[in-house]
């Protein structure tokens, strides 16, 4: 029998039916022609139309050029720093800016021209570390299916170059920090991706094995003899690229005035106490604007971290005008902020600064933009991506906030000389995240930060 006869009848009946019954919610011949209809291609229409689609950048045809030259990088209150750092193709800004935050008081302190701590050191020690989260993690999870959200997340990046504050704070508490020369970067601590790559490869698939070990009752011993056999080849694998992380080393310096220290020998813990003694007093803590959530509680992200015994990535939800106070006082004392921001929002690369108005696509496109922070957040359309040093921030007659400083970490070629300013406009729209000295808060909001965290998802919407 010729099935191929039989079926054309069907098929034919089929899409008959479909074409007399609409489906809800598709576009019908009436609804294309308004839609058509709507675009009105007159003589100015049609030279937009030639200027964009011959034009490799619409980015640089929506550039407000009312805006250009109207900033300016005077600051009326700014930390004393010196020297740009440059992250390069990797994404440690958490860990420079966080860096950052204590050089300038290494480089008075010890009256030197310049300094640098290793960033290759903490890397390395952050990257093995995270392989053991992992592992804990998928272990921890054994008994949930592989679709379950929270298995899928960890399988979904085992590890990678980023992280916040408490990521720096978890690695500088356990194995400390050295100075740039005693463990210096290496082409693949520059350019991490295939570092990345080859290491997910890896732990994917030895948690597969380890977690189908670990579902299975009294295998705990073996389960965690295997856990260390990876981590031997996950050091082995960093070692080989980053180079060995010392455990002990001998350094000394020459100062402003040209003198020669005395050579010490330190371990890794050793200089941390030397160079950031105030940092093992625990007294910085993140402040957030996240207008998704309720303000003067404290959050807590599930699982965000890089040591296991590491603390999650905590924060206290507070409105603008208080991040604003609270980071005026600490820049008037002189000391630097970790802070984290959308930046690719309204940001001009070349001049090194960010206005809301930088760029003016609803007057190159002629339709609206107007989505407020918290409908960005929740569409996932802003969010935090990158860290920086906030160091600077120029005021008013009445000691207002007009504009901000930036220290940024991808070289001095990067923005105005490696620094970015940005309005007070442009703080509150896209600014989040905040790390300062308990000091400088307020009774308000120092009383919150007692309260119990509210614990969030490891897919949560804001990270």
């Amino acid at each position: 029998m010729n099935f191929k006869f039989l079926m054309l009848p069907v098929l034919a009946l089929a899409f008959a039916g479909s074409s007399m019954a609409q489906t809800q919610g598709a576009i019908d011949s009436k609804t294309l022609n308004e839609i058509r209809s709507s675009f009105n291609a007159d003589a100015s229409t049609q030279a937009l139309q030639n200027a964009i689609t011959n034009s490799k950048s619409i980015r640089e045809l929506a550039l407000n050029r009312s805006k250009i030259g109207q900033t300016d990088h005077f600051f009326k209150y700014r930390v004393d720093v010196k020297g740009i750092t440059n992250q390069k193709s990797s994404g440690r800004c958490w860990m420079f800016t966080s860096m950052n935050t204590i050089r300038p008081n290494v480089i008075k302190d010890l009256n030197l021209s310049s300094f640098d701590f290793s960033h290759n050191y903490n890397y390395f020690w952050d990257l093995f570390e995270k392989s053991n989260l992992f592992l804990e993690n998928i272990i921890a999870t054994a008994d949930k299916d592989m679709g379950d959200r929270e298995v899928v997340q960890y399988f979904k990046s085992p590890v990678d170059d980023g992280g916040v504050w408490n990521s720096f704070f978890n690695v500088a508490k356990k194995y400390g920090v050295v100075p740039t020369e005693i463990m210096p970067e290496t082409a693949i601590s520059n350019n991490t991706g295939q570092l990345n790559r080859i290491l997910k490869e890896k732990l994917r698939g030895e948690a597969y094995k380890i977690r189908q070990l670990a579902a299975k009752k009294g295998n705990s011993k073996k389960v965690q003899n295997a856990k260390v056999e990876v981590l031997k080849d996950v050091y082995r694998i960093l070692a080989l690229s980053l180079g060995q992380p010392p455990v002990d080393f001998t350094w000394r310096y020459k100062d402003a005035d040209g003198k020669v220290s005395e050579a010490k020998k330190y371990t890794p813990l050793e200089f941390m106490n030397l160079v950031a003694p105030d940092f093992a007093k625990d007294e910085m803590v993140m402040i957030m604007n996240d207008p998704t959530r309720e303000y003067y509680k404290v959050y807590e992200i599930k699982n965000y971290r890089n040591l296991t015994e590491g603390v999650n990535w905590t924060y206290l939800n507070l409105p603008n005008d208080d991040i604003k106070t609270f980071a005026m006082a600490s820049i008037k004392n002189n000391q630097a902020m970790y802070a984290s921001c959308d930046v690719g929002k309204q940001h001009n690369r070349k001049a090194g600064v960010m206005d809301i108005n930088t760029y003016d696509y609803a007057s190159l496109f002629g339709v609206k933009f107007d989505m407020d922070k918290k409908a960005r957040v929740l569409t996932r359309q802003s969010g935090s991506s990158h860290a920086m040093t906030l160091i600077g921030v120029d005021v008013d007659e009445n000691e207002v906030p007009v504009k901000w400083e930036f220290e940024n970490s991808w070289g001095t070629s990067s923005g105005h000389n490696g620094y970015i300013t940005f309005t007070d406009e442009w703080f509150s729209e896209y600014m989040f995240r905040v790390v300062i000295n308990k000091k400088y808060l307020n009774e308000k909001a120092i009383k919150a930060l007692d309260s119990k965290p509210i614990q969030l998802p490891v897919w949560d919407y804001m990270f």
